[in-house]
């Protein structure tokens, strides 16, 4: 690297892949703590007696800078220090008449232990995460040569996969493209070239992987393996406390990406554009290409669930992710990875994808052409694509309603209204005459009602005569 190079990077200040070391005379020991962070992340840039924040350029003491060669080529090759141990080679430099120690430190193939503890690196500096077992587990993922999705079920045979689905996959694969490998091939065939049929390392037992259940397996396979899985698609524009429509979709991947492509469509304006002399859709170019991204790209180890959010001003994705850095990807800068790839390799061949990387291209290329603005994508734990709408959303969002049938309903709505009034003023109506019916007939049986007539007190030995006699003229009658 050259000096010009070097002061450019020091001018810029500390990131995920810059770190400055106030070590003039000595190696402090955050020193390896910097280089085991760099190492099992994505690499970095290491200057000794640069100072952070000002950026200023100290310089180590010219006499102690044999000894700090040393130490430092001496710790990092102790496997009781740093393991596995690491081979780095340090450069002193002269920025400015100060000498500085530079140091390279590349991405490691493999986890690396600092005194037994693993070291990360984020935007915030060397973070120690050993005791977190989240974390430890997706770096050692980063680090694998295998995939989660490679996961391998011998117990699961073919019976467990939907094989209509396949035969689906397969002409969709034939109808874009002429002589397509998979036009002679049987559904099984097709699992295995698609490597969704792999060996258990562990076990020596062959079965179809995580990667073909989502697939292509039923949904009970599917909930039966990843119970977590599920992505949610939300449109809100009027109501911004909880949503206007919402699907959650826990289904295989290609009926997914179908799903959320007919949510889009059924929300977003339509707007062709020309590109080159081509009229295209831009909005579903757009939307193919986040979508396919949290589908196929996403970390299906991790519980959290993807998101397609659809708001006034703008549409965002975000899904849980393997990162190889931090921060708002530049796309002149952009490096692919692959995270996925048996998934991938589906998508590719039935059209819902193009290859690696392009699809950050082409989400940037169709959003100017649609909103006239830039996309924003975001690395970390969870991956976001954020898509500005902006003229496009003063127009309308969501479902275009024709003047005729904004006519309609506002004829609908008066008619409503008058119904609720005429019900209130026969209540009202109701009310009054029952009230001046009852009046009356109180009125008239006032009037007319017979004085009650007074009970004349009848003498007990006359009530007991009467009493006798009627008893007598009963019994002989009964007799009679």
């Amino acid at each position: 690297m050259t000096i010009e190079e070097m002061k450019e990077i020091i001018s810029k200040g500390e990131k995920t892949d810059v770190e400055f070391k106030e070590s003039r005379n000595d190696l402090n020991k955050d020193v390896y703590e910097s280089v085991c962070s760099f190492n099992n992340r994505n690499g970095g840039h290491l200057f000794l007696e640069v100072v952070d924040g000002t950026k200023e350029i100290k310089g180590v003491n010219p006499n102690k800078i044999d000894k700090m060669l040393k130490d430092f080529t001496t710790a990092i090759n102790n496997s009781n220090k740093i393991n596995p141990p690491m081979y780095l080679m340090p450069e002193v430099h002269e920025i400015d008449g100060k000498k500085v120690i530079y140091i390279r430190i590349p991405e490691g193939t493999q986890l690396r232990r600092l005194n037994g503890r693993i070291w990360d690196r984020t935007h915030e500096g060397d973070i120690d995460i050993t005791d977190n077992a989240e974390l430890v587990y997706k770096m050692y993922a980063r680090k694998q040569s295998t995939f989660f999705v490679n996961k391998v079920y011998p117990n699961l045979g073919l019976d467990f996969l939907d094989f209509e689905l396949i035969r689906k996959a397969k002409k969709m694969a034939i109808s874009r493209v002429d002589n397509h490998a998979w036009s002679n091939m049987s559904e099984e065939e097709i699992l295995r070239s698609s490597g969704l049929v792999l060996t258990d390392p562990d076990t020596g037992r062959e079965g179809i992987t995580l990667a073909a259940i989502l697939l292509f397996g039923k949904d009970s396979t599917i909930m039966s393996v990843l119970p977590q899985y599920k992505t949610d698609a939300i449109y809100r524009v009027k109501n911004v406390d909880r949503y206007d429509d919402r699907e959650v979709i826990i289904t295989n991947l290609i009926d997914s990406y179908r799903k959320l492509m007919e949510f889009g469509k059924k929300h977003l304006n339509d707007s062709f554009v020309l590109d080159g002399d081509q009229s295209v859709s831009a909005r579903d170019k757009i939307l193919r290409e986040i979508i396919s991204n949290i589908l196929a790209h996403r970390d299906y180890s991790n519980a959290y669930t993807a998101q397609f959010v659809i708001e006034k001003d703008r549409v965002f994705t975000k899904n849980s992710n393997l990162p190889h850095g931090h921060g708002e990807l530049q796309l002149n800068k952009f490096e692919p990875f692959p995270k996925n790839p048996p998934i991938s390799k589906v998508f590719r061949e039935i059209g819902y994808a193009d290859e690696l990387g392009s699809g950050m291209r082409n989400t940037n290329k169709y959003t100017k052409l649609y909103s006239g603005e830039t996309p924003i994508f975001v690395e970390g734990n969870i991956f976001e694509i954020v898509i500005p709408m902006g003229n496009v959303a003063n127009l309308q969002v969501g479902p275009v309603e024709t003047s005729k049938e904004i006519e309609e309903t506002d004829k609908e709505k008066r008619k409503e209204t008058s119904k609720e009034k005429s019900k209130e003023t026969s209540k009202e109506k109701s009310k009054n005459t029952g009230k001046e019916t009852r009046k009356k007939a109180l009125r008239t049986n006032s009037k007319t009602k017979k004085p009650a007539k007074k009970k004349t007190k009848v003498p007990a030995k006359k009530k007991a005569k009467v009493l006798a006699k009627k008893f007598v003229t009963g019994s002989l009658i009964y007799w009679k």
